[in-house]
């Protein structure tokens, strides 16, 4: 009569519970034995549980109110340029170009400008082009404007750092776009960010 084989793993599941059922048994002997430094143990240790998970909740709520705190801040920011005439807008661009260390921090933007709207010149040399978006909150930067954009930053301006800024959002296919050609993108939040210095520069 052939052997039953026995399930695979039911030997070390065997061993694992015959191991705990040892540990346990010590440590019922060893409560027995010593009731007072046990109780004195399970104190210590249930007292270092409750402080570590009082920090614990201390930290979150402090990284919480910390980030409501940076979004707060961010809108804000981005309240005052929404607030702005598009000339404005594109005077405080290149403000925040010479204020990060740009040289040469130009507004262009006019009739005819062909997209660019400020240039400067990154601490490296590199040249940067902007054009800048002043939309509002329901108003999206589309692929179109970023297809204008794309065909003269480059072999027109001769931007080492093509960039879009808006104090709105983009659409999928202007961020793909953007993707495919090398133009980076600073939406509302990101604008806020570089404004706040919460975030390094868009030729960063």
């Amino acid at each position: 009569m052939a052997r039953r084989k026995k399930p695979a793993g039911a030997g070390g599941s065997a061993v694992v519970g015959i191991a705990t059922v040892g540990v346990v048994v010590l440590i019922v002997r060893f409560v027995a034995a010593h009731p007072v430094a046990s109780l004195v143990g399970g104190t210590l240790v249930l007292g270092a549980a409750i402080y570590g998970s009082v920090l614990w909740q201390r930290k979150r709520a402090r990284e919480a109110q910390r980030a409501w705190q940076l979004e707060v801040a961010r809108s804000q920011e981005i309240a005052r340029y929404h607030a702005m005439a598009p000339d404005e807008f594109e005077r405080a661009l290149a403000f925040l170009c010479a204020r990060d260390g740009c040289s040469q921090a130009t507004v262009t933007g006019r009739a005819g400008d062909l997209g660019a709207d400020v240039t400067a010149y990154a601490p490296d040399g590199r040249k940067i082009v902007l054009q800048a978006k002043r939309y509002g909150g329901t108003s999206k930067v589309t692929g179109p404007d970023l297809q204008r954009f794309g065909g003269t930053c480059f072999s027109v301006h001769g931007a080492r750092v093509a960039a879009v800024v808006t104090t709105s959002a983009f659409t999928k296919q202007a961020q793909q776009y953007a993707a495919h050609h090398g133009i980076r993108l600073l939406d509302g939040a990101g604008l806020a960010a570089w404004a706040g210095r919460t975030e390094p520069a868009p030729w960063h």
